[in-house]
């Protein structure tokens, strides 16, 4: 299980999640899951948003003794990686005992869960930050983003959950620079992927350039087979 979470707004942490989903998803079953509460959705970044399938709001009653091969076979498709996204159409909450629940049947039934963590979740306390194997901090080199991660890291350091930041922008900050700013190891840095956006609209988050590389050397940073 590995969380993704932003030190601030608009640094690319949802496309990271998504195209290390889809990186992971090579070569062992995999589900994105959604736990921005701010954002408009997963399914709309990966561009499955017409696709039929479960939302979060659609699986408020499944607390309890949940079967994660019935979760996933309900779950709109990515290509080969499973995503349960939110509803830009239904924002009511999910209770966070159902999260849990959920979240526990998926770890039990796939290879991986990507978790597009909250920023505001992680800072109050109400992130599953204890369930991750590892938590990317996705940044920019820039002060914003030292702050940003200075406000996350003691909730990361209190889970002892491994984690580094992986930064992506015009140069700025080096990497000992931001390291020893925020207390965190640099995983990767490199500059943005300015075809992304263009690329993203056309045929989703993916293809072959900068940002994708990121995700193959962050899977590779954590030992993870693909």
């Amino acid at each position: 299980m590995v969380g993704v979470v932003g030190a601030a707004g608009g640094v690319g942490a949802s496309t990271h999640a998504a195209l290390l989903a889809r990186r992971l998803s090579r070569s062992t079953s995999t589900v994105l899951v959604d736990l921005d509460r701010g954002g408009g959705g997963l399914d709309v970044v990966v561009g499955v948003e017409d696709v039929d399938g479960a939302r979060w709001p659609d699986l408020r009653g499944a607390g309890g003794d949940v079967r994660g091969a019935d979760v996933v076979a309900l779950l709109p498709r990515w290509g080969a990686c499973a995503v349960l996204s939110g509803d830009r159409t239904r924002s009511a909450p999910v209770d966070a005992g159902v999260r849990l629940d959920v979240l526990h049947a998926l770890a039990c039934e796939v290879g991986a869960l990507v978790l597009d963590l909250d920023r505001a979740g992680v800072v109050d306390g109400d992130a599953p930050l204890a369930a991750c194997d590892a938590v990317v901090v996705v940044a920019r080199p820039d002060l914003r983003s030292v702050a940003g991660t200075l406000a996350l890291r003691p909730r990361l350091h209190a889970a002892g959950t491994r984690c580094g930041l992986v930064v992506q922008g015009a140069a700025g900050l080096g990497a000992a620079d931001l390291a020893e700013a925020s207390g965190l190891e640099v995983w990767h840095l490199g500059r943005a992927d300015r075809a992304l956006a263009a690329r993203a609209e056309r045929v989703g988050p993916g293809g072959r350039g900068r940002a994708a590389r990121t995700a193959d050397t962050v899977v590779r940073r954590l030992g993870l087979t693909a």
